[in-house]
């Protein structure tokens, strides 16, 4: 009976060893894929700004924090030329604070040229806390992206005017929005680049129609029902954490949840993501 009582034991004990093993082997698997895979997000957005038909397609990549997918990034290289877009947006963290090799970023940004020469950039934290970041900026430049240092330009499709802004980094204070703006029509649809989300937190009445941000990465560690556990600048269950967030008055802003990591190299249930943004007229 003794005997019994034991094997029964030993059973139990290793039927609750398979379990956890398996739940561990689980979240290991789902970690490596949310961190080492990505997807593709689409937002859309509508405005009374636009004329009858307008549509415009953004392709927003942020926080890629100098990581790879695929070979020379040929896995994102070859989504961007799939999804075809209009315009991309680089909304900063290209490289990371520590990244002593330029080479990856840069040569993602000349590809990313290549398919498009209508790639703007503007800058994140991890640029402007590195030592190479001039440097950094001057590779960007030379392969052709356009930098909104604190400025804007225009850009058409098809007779309709959009204007482009950008600011660097607001998280460590190098915006200028005077700057940004100067010269502006805000009648005309406003994009507005800016790394830091919680620009709209320090200009509250910012005068752009959508504002396209990362810095954030979602939290990175994502759980159900709660959302990001931690981000930057926020710390513990940020407000802003990703996605659309009315501004009122058809103002929005987006926060994109990036491709690379840092601090820690993983996401959970947030997987890496670039972002499709269509922007149409209402009617």
């Amino acid at each position: 009976m003794k005997r019994k009582k034991k094997t029964q034991s030993n059973l139990k004990r290793g039927i609750m060893l398979s379990i956890l093993l398996l739940a561990v082997l689980s979240l290991a698997i789902k970690i490596y894929f949310d961190t080492s895979t990505f997807k593709v997000n689409r937002e859309q957005f509508s405005s009374v700004k636009l004329e009858a038909g307008t549509e415009l397609t953004i392709l927003q990549i942020t926080d890629v924090h100098s990581r790879l997918f695929g070979e020379n990034n040929e896995q994102v290289l070859e989504k961007v030329k799939e999804l075809d877009a209009d315009i991309i947006v680089l909304t900063g963290d290209l490289i990371d604070r520590k990244t002593e090799n330029l080479e990856i970023a840069l040569q993602l940004a000349e590809e990313l040229v290549r398919v498009n020469p209508d790639t703007y950039f503007v800058t994140g934290n991890h640029e402007h806390e590195n030592p190479k970041k001039e440097a950094f900026l001057a590779g960007l430049e030379d392969r052709g992206v356009i930098i909104l240092s604190n400025e804007n330009t225009q850009f058409e499709k098809d007779g309709q005017q959009f204007n482009m802004a950008g600011v660097n980094d607001v998280s460590t204070d190098h915006e200028d929005m005077t700057a940004a703006f100067s010269g502006l029509d805000t009648d005309q649809y406003t994009i507005l680049l800016s790394h830091a989300p919680s620009v709209v937190q320090k200009y509250p009445d910012i005068r752009a129609d959508i504002v396209l941000s990362g810095h954030t990465h979602g939290g990175q560690v994502r759980l159900p029902f709660i959302g990001a556990l931690v981000a930057p600048d926020e710390g513990l269950f940020p407000e802003l954490q990703k996605g659309v967030y009315p501004l009122g008055d058809e103002r929005y802003l987006y926060i994109d949840s990036g491709l690379g990591t840092s601090a820690l190299p993983i996401r959970f249930l947030n997987q890496s993501q670039i972002s499709l943004i269509t922007i149409q007229s209402e009617q």
